[in-house]
């Protein structure tokens, strides 16, 4: 997989970049997803939330968190514990104040976390969420078997990540709207002019699909699979650790 960085000139590493990238973000983070997305990115949440639902976990860990929004709909499977990480302290601030203003602070805990080397002990979770987050690993081998290192023997994850559509004519209808209008709206209203370039660039470079299947399985995940959501937009992964 071809390393894509959301800055040509600097020599950072793609971690420090996606940080800095993030932080210059947050303030319009939420109201960009909300419209670039037309709000469908909360039915896709819903989805995914609702398939650790037969788990009934009582842990559960959001990576590459952001504003929290994964972690607070996570709350809808009752559990005792939900902890977000992520490498964005800008994100991390407005999703702190997301909770406080929900209530929620004694519930879900956001912390500053490396998703690829994690700051939990082995065998944390019950179950792990990542919403859109997969493809800004530096190294995605290293963050999935990570993943599977802190998730209990018998846990579940359901992985958020947009896709490449393969069917004439969403295929090109996304292409357009990824390659000229999400960069022109996110120049728009955001002052990093990088970031929305970076989306479309990212998203193309990621191993979906099968490809992405298969590194689920490299790391031990059984019964993964992917569902397509929204005509191959985006697919929700599912796997599970042995018991």
């Amino acid at each position: 997989m071809s390393t894509v960085t959301p800055y040509k000139d600097t020599n950072k590493s793609k971690k420090e970049q996606v940080a800095i990238m993030f932080d210059a973000i947050a303030p319009k983070y939420d109201f960009l997803n909300q419209l670039l997305s037309m709000g469908i990115h909360k039915s896709w949440r819903r989805k995914a939330v609702n398939l650790l639902r037969e788990n009934k976990p009582s842990s559960i860990l959001d990576i590459a968190t952001g504003t929290g929004d994964f972690a607070i709909e996570a709350m809808k499977l009752n559990p005792n514990k939900v902890v977000g990480v992520d490498i964005s302290e800008g994100m991390l601030k407005l999703g702190k104040e997301k909770i406080i203003k929900l209530g929620l602070q004694d519930k879900i805990e956001l912390k500053s976390g490396d998703s690829e080397s994690l700051p939990f002990s082995d065998k944390s979770f019950d179950a792990i969420t990542v919403g859109f987050g997969v493809r800004n690993f530096e190294n995605l081998e290293k963050g999935i078997n990570d993943i599977y290192r802190v998730l209990k023997p018998g846990g579940v994850v359901a992985i958020l990540e947009f896709s490449k559509p393969r069917a004439f004519p969403i295929k090109q209808i996304y292409n357009f709207y990824f390659k000229f209008i999400t960069p022109s709206i996110g120049k728009m209203f955001s002052k990093d002019n990088s970031a929305y370039t970076y989306l479309p660039e990212s998203v193309n470079a990621f191993p979906d699909g099968d490809d992405f299947l298969s590194v689920l399985n490299n790391a031990g995940f059984i019964e993964s699979k992917a569902i397509s959501l929204t005509f191959g937009i985006a697919s929700i992964y599912f796997c599970k650790k042995k018991q």
